[in-house]
C-alpha cells in the first residue's frame, strides 16, 4: 500500500463492512498478483489447489487456537450470511422435531431470525425486549427454556441499537444454545462448549464480506434431515471439509490473515478484550460524562463494546455531528434509521488512536454546542 494511499485513510466506524488492520491488508496488496509459490494470485486459484487447501485449513486452525476449539466441534466456512443461517439452523435443528424452538430477541437481527425461523419450524419467543425500543438483554430470571425445547437462539450482540450480552443466557443441558456471533466473533474470548452452534459473518472483526463462520458441536451435524437441500445441510459442509461447493476462498484467505494478526500481534482474546474495553469506555466517559447532551440508547449494563449508541438533542445537531466529525477524518457514524442518532462501530480493527479521536471530539462538540 502506497504511502499516499495510507494518509488517505480516515477512521472507519462503519458497522460492516469493517476496518481490517492495516498490517492484514498490506500483506493482502503484496500477495495479490503472485501469492508466493503459486504462480498466479490467490483470485485466479482453483479450490483444489493444495495451497488453497493448506489456506483453509490454517484459518480454521487460527479459529480453533484463539478460541480453544475441540475436536468435538465442526468448523464450517459458509456462505448466505446470518440470512441464510436464520433457516439453515431451524430447518436442521428443529424441524419435523416434535420440539419448539426458542429465541430470545434483543433487536433487528434476533427479530429477522424469528421471521424466517418460523417458516421452518415450531417456534417461541420466550423473551422480546421490544418495549424497550431494545436498550437491554434479559436477565436469567425474566424468560423460561423448556427441557425439551429444540434449541435456544440469541444474537450475542444487536450492531444496530448497541447492546450486548456479557456472559451467555441460562439454559438447561439438555438443549442447545445457538449464537449469532456475526458483530462480536473474537472481541473476548468465550467457552465454546457451552454451545452447540455459533456463527459469525466475518464482516465485523474476522475479514471481508462473503464468509460465515459456523463452529457446530458434531452430534448436531446428524439432525438435519436428507431431504433438505444440499447446500442446507450442515453434514454435508462438514464431510466435504467445507468445499461442498466452491467455498469464498479469497475472504477465507484473508480471515486466516487476521486470525493470526490477533493471535501474534495482539496476543491472543484475551488482550484483544482489553484493548476493546478501553476503546469503548473512552466513547461511554465521553456520553456519560456530558449525559445532558449526549443520550446512550443501551442501559449501562447492556453496553456493547462493539458498537456504542448515542442521539444528540435534536436533528440539526446530528446532521452538523455527522458533517464535523468527516472534516476530523471520523466516517460512517450515523446511526441505523431504526433506532437514528450516531453508531460507532470499534470491531477489533479499530485502533484506540480512532477511539481516542472520536472521544475528544465528542467532547469538543459538546462543549460547543451544549
Amino acid at each position: 500500500m502506497s504511502a499516499t494511499a495510507t494518509d488517505q485513510r480516515v477512521f472507519n466506524f462503519s458497522a460492516g463492512p469493517a476496518a481490517l488492520p492495516l498490517s492484514v491488508l498490506k500483506e493482502v496488496q503484496d500477495e495479490m498478483l503472485c501469492l508466493p509459490g503459486a504462480g498466479c494470485s490467490l483470485l485466479e486459484m482453483s479450490h483444489r489447489n493444495k495451497i488453497f487447501i493448506d489456506i483453509l485449513h490454517d484459518a480454521e486452525n487460527g479459529i480453533r487456537s484463539l478460541l480453544n476449539i475441540s475436536d468435538d466441534y465442526a468448523v464450517l466456512f459458509l456462505q448466505g450470511g446470518a440470512a441464510l443461517q436464520f433457516s439453515m439452523i431451524p430447518a436442521n435443528l428443529a424441524k419435523d422435531t416434535g420440539k419448539k424452538a426458542n429465541y430470545i430477541t434483543t433487536g433487528t437481527w434476533g427479530k429477522k431470525a424469528v421471521n424466517e425461523g418460523k417458516k421452518e419450524c415450531d417456534f417461541e419467543v420466550v423473551y422480546d425486549a421490544a418495549d424497550s425500543n431494545y436498550n437491554h438483554v434479559p436477565s436469567a430470571d425474566q424468560y423460561n427454556i423448556s427441557d425439551d425445547a429444540a434449541y435456544l437462539y440469541y444474537c450475542s450482540n444487536e450492531t444496530i441499537h448497541g447492546v450486548q450480552f456479557a456472559d451467555e443466557p441460562t439454559v438447561p443441558s439438555s438443549v442447545p444454545l445457538i449464537s449469532d456471533a456475526s458483530s462480536d466473533f473474537l472481541c473476548r474470548p468465550l467457552d465454546i462448549s457451552k454451545y452447540g452452534l455459533m456463527y459469525a459473518c466475518a464482516q465485523k472483526n474476522a475479514g471481508p464480506a462473503g464468509v460465515t463462520v459456523a463452529v457446530m458441536r458434531k452430534d448436531l451435524l446428524e439432525r438435519g434431515s436428507a431431504t433438505l437441500p444440499g447446500y442446507m445441510q450442515y453434514k454435508n459442509h462438514a464431510e466435504a471439509d467445507s468445499e461442498w461447493n466452491t467455498p469464498p476462498t479469497f475472504a477465507i484467505y484473508v480471515l486466516g490473515k487476521v486470525a493470526r494478526w490477533l493471535q501474534q500481534d495482539i496476543g491472543g482474546l484475551a488482550a484483544m478484550e482489553k484493548i476493546n474495553r478501553e476503546k469503548s469506555q473512552l466513547l461511554y466517559d465521553a456520553i456519560d460524562n456530558n449525559s445532558g447532551f449526549y443520550k446512550g440508547h443501551a442501559v449501562t449494563e447492556a453496553r456493547s463494546l462493539m458498537n456504542v449508541t448515542f442521539n444528540l438533542p435534536s436533528d440539526e445537531l446530528l446532521a452538523k455531528f455527522v458533517d464535523e466529525a468527516g472534516q476530523h477524518e471520523l466516517s460512517a457514524l450515523k446511526g441505523h434509521r431504526s433506532v437514528g442518532g450516531i453508531r460507532a462501530s470499534i470491531y477489533n480493527a479499530m485502533p484506540t488512536e480512532g477511539a481516542q479521536a472520536l472521544a475528544s471530539f465528542m467532547n469538543d462538540f459538546a462543549s460547543k454546542n451544549g
